[in-house]
């Protein structure tokens, strides 16, 4: 619902040509334009303010709003590709951005917006807009020895937005004649002699100190590994009047990072409220009248790998700078390639993701998810296992899947083939004594999770495997253990305790790695052949995980709904080697990922298995056998 601020707002429309930042607030207010969430409330924001403002002190100087955003394509030039050498002419959502820096003011007459935080899709021109604004605050802000800086936490991540404003400066006439370059290859700093200003690339790297920065643009601001650069530009904005620090960059993978920080800082003083709610419903509380706020998001029910009219709410930019066509690619390899969802996702739909190079998307994730009682459906049924063990501590993870049927699936030259469907669930295990610490450190609800019975967590501070043979001992009681996957790091003691025990079970290798297989043993070779199958070729994690992923994406594996297991696979990192095998990363990793690795090794062992001589086939809710009778 609309209030009555933003209804009179609508009703006085303002056309473009005279005042185009909130001409466009009230195009995205209204529906017109495609926006997210969030910037549907910077543009409210705007709009209240225009009307509240100067109760605040807060005035909109239009005539520098329009100055700032004409200097764009009056002295700046674009560079590459088929934009080389064009008018740098703003388009609406970056109009909005740059009149929205320079048009509100203070009741002294300074700048109103200080910071700025900017989230946006990839290729939706962030580098070049940004480094327009530091060329503007070097030559046209007015400031005497201004000092504008492209910052980045890496010198080359710092060098692309200084790249772009050298361009910038070598294709226009005006800029060419007026600013003087140093160093060749590379560029190294741009000096204005007029103003005795300058521009220049600054990193966490260049152990300078003591910069009194006019303006700050950092770029890529989620690959900071800390707040440091952003600490030490803001220490010295105390000697200016009113500097300005451009926070620009894609959405990322860390929720512990200062670039979260700043977003989740963001999206509130856009909302209007500390706490907002699932849908970010505009509240208009003054949280922060020196922050800019746009950041550009997805709704919560927007779906980008099903639904093409989300795209626009994370680019702006989209049919200018990227292409629907460039998109619709990669939405089918998110498709396919379920280790490049996530990637897709945070770069091209600024959805913040759990790991950089995350294997699986939730939305894949919880399609196969589903609430059963695997004793009840399965018991007395062949399973087979998978087990992650931990050296000392953390987590010992068990996984066991068992197959339920055969289904048809169509495969790409139009043929149709019966495949297995399987039941897949996981156990875990941790020391109990440590687990207040540890839960602490790893940032996860350790605690939660043994009270709902998702995580048991023995007493002592070290994993007790005593537990995990007992457990193991009375699934093969109740289901037919036909082989359990294990890797060989720390598996001797396991195997010791297993033999104390009295247990007697069929293990099998699965190195972790993905580097080497496991020679198949002589009894899966021996049952391969009385089942006329091809022998094994040893179980290995880029052919279980591809397993998996299949299983996944043809909906043919129902997993058990467990916290531990889809906090596992949100976290879970892939490496690749150049033929593109892949492997779980747990280095790399931002949560324990146990359970996944031990839930891709029993999978890998259920389809490296031959095949059971009995096998009960369904198509949906049609039995082939009736329809074979």
């Amino acid at each position: 619902m609309r209030s009555s601020t933003e209804a009179r707002w609508l009703r006085a429309r303002v056309p473009a040509e005279a005042d185009p930042v909130t001409a466009w607030a009230q195009a995205v207010v209204a529906g017109e334009v495609v926006a997210g969430p969030h910037v549907r409330n910077a543009c409210r924001r705007h709009l209240h303010d225009l009307e509240d403002g100067p109760g605040r002190g807060l005035t909109w100087d239009l005539a520098a709003a329009r100055r700032a955003i004409e200097f764009c394509p009056v002295v700046c030039r674009l560079n590459g590709g088929q934009f080389e050498g064009r008018p740098f002419t703003l388009q609406p959502s970056q109009a909005f951005k740059t009149g929205s820096l320079f048009g509100w003011k203070r009741a002294d007459g300074t700048r109103r917006f200080r910071r700025a935080y900017i989230e946006e899709g990839k290729g939706n021109g962030k580098s070049p807009w940004a480094a327009a604004t530091g060329l503007y605050g070097m030559v046209a802000d007015g400031e005497a020895r201004a000092e504008i800086y492209a910052a980045a936490s890496k010198k080359d991540q710092a060098f692309v937005l200084f790249r772009d404003a050298v361009a910038m400066v070598d294709l226009s006439p005006a800029l060419a004649r007026r600013l003087v370059k140093s160093g060749k290859q590379p560029v190294w700093n741009l000096a204005d002699p007029r103003s005795h200003s300058f521009f220049r690339p600054i990193s966490s790297e260049d152990g300078q100190s003591g910069p009194r920065p006019s303006f700050a643009l950092c770029d890529e601001v989620h690959e900071h590994r800390d707040g440091r650069v952003l600490e030490m530009l803001e220490r010295g904005f105390k000697f200016r009047r009113q500097p300005l620090l451009v926070m620009i960059t894609n959405a990322g993978t860390d929720r512990n990072s200062v670039c979260w920080g700043e977003h989740q800082h963001a999206v509130r003083v856009a909302a209007g409220t500390r706490d907002p709610d699932h849908a970010f419903t505009y509240v208009g509380e003054v949280l922060d009248d020196t922050t800019f706020s746009f950041v550009c998001a997805l709704d919560p029910d927007d779906d980008p790998l099903t639904d093409p009219g989300c795209w626009a709410k994370a680019n702006p930019l989209l049919g200018v700078t990227i292409t629907r066509d460039y998109l619709a690619g990669v939405v089918d390899q998110a498709r396919q390639i379920p280790g490049k969802l996530n990637g897709i996702l945070r770069l091209h739909f600024c959805v913040w993701t759990d790991a950089e190079t995350a294997w699986m998307g939730r939305q894949a994730l919880e399609a196969v998810l589903a609430e059963f009682d695997p004793v009840a459906e399965h018991g007395g049924k062949d399973a087979h296992g998978g087990l992650d063990l931990a050296a000392v501590q953390d987590l010992t993870a068990a996984a066991f899947v068992v197959e339920t049927g055969r289904v048809a699936v169509a495969r790409e030259d139009g043929s149709v083939a019966l495949m297995p469907t399987f039941d897949a669930w996981v156990e875990a295990w941790t020391p109990g004594d440590t687990l207040s610490a540890r839960a602490l450190r790893d940032k996860a609800p350790y605690e939660t999770w043994v009270r709902d019975g998702w995580l048991q967590a023995p007493p002592g501070k070290l994993i007790r495997n005593d537990f995990v043979v007992a457990r193991l001992a009375a699934l093969n009681a109740t289901f037919r253990l036909r082989q359990i996957a294990y890797d060989r790091h720390t598996f001797r003691r396991f195997e010791e305790d297993c033999a104390s025990f009295g247990l007697d079970l069929a293990f099998v290798e699965h190195p972790q790695g993905g580097k080497r297989r496991a020679r198949p043993t002589e009894e899966q070779v021996e049952a391969a052949r009385r089942a006329g199958v091809e022998a094994p070729q040893g179980l290995w994690m880029p052919g279980s995980i591809r397993a998996l992923e299949t299983l996944i994406l043809e909906r043919r594996i129902r997993i058990r709904r467990s916290p531990v297991l889809i906090s596992a696979a949100m976290s879970a990192v892939l490496s690749h080697d150049p033929f593109d095998n892949a492997w779980f990363e747990k280095r790399k990793a931002t949560n324990r990922i146990d359970a996944i690795v031990a839930l891709a090794m029993a999978v890998g062992a259920a389809v490296d298995a031959p095949p059971p001589v009995e096998t009960s086939i369904s198509v949906g809710f049609v039995d082939l056998w009736e329809e074979d009778a």
